[in-house]
């Protein structure tokens, strides 16, 4: 899997799916919140599917597979 998510990149993606994450199980309680799971699983893995698939990335370096 090619790396595509830059630093500052991930950690916008940690801090989104950890504001939007806790909605699924306290507050208004929506599945829509479950939506944050894939900001978080990005954030982690360092890859974007999308991202591949518009051939964008915001890693400073060189992607590695």
């Amino acid at each position: 899997m090619t790396r595509n998510v830059g630093t500052i990149d991930r950690i916008v993606r940690l801090a989104i799916a950890a504001m939007v994450l806790p909605f699924a199980f306290i507050g208004p309680a929506t599945p829509w919140a479950f939506l944050g799971v894939i900001p978080l699983v990005t954030g982690l893995i360092g890859s974007c599917p999308l991202y591949s698939v518009l051939g964008f990335s915001s890693c400073p370096m060189r992607p590695t597979k």
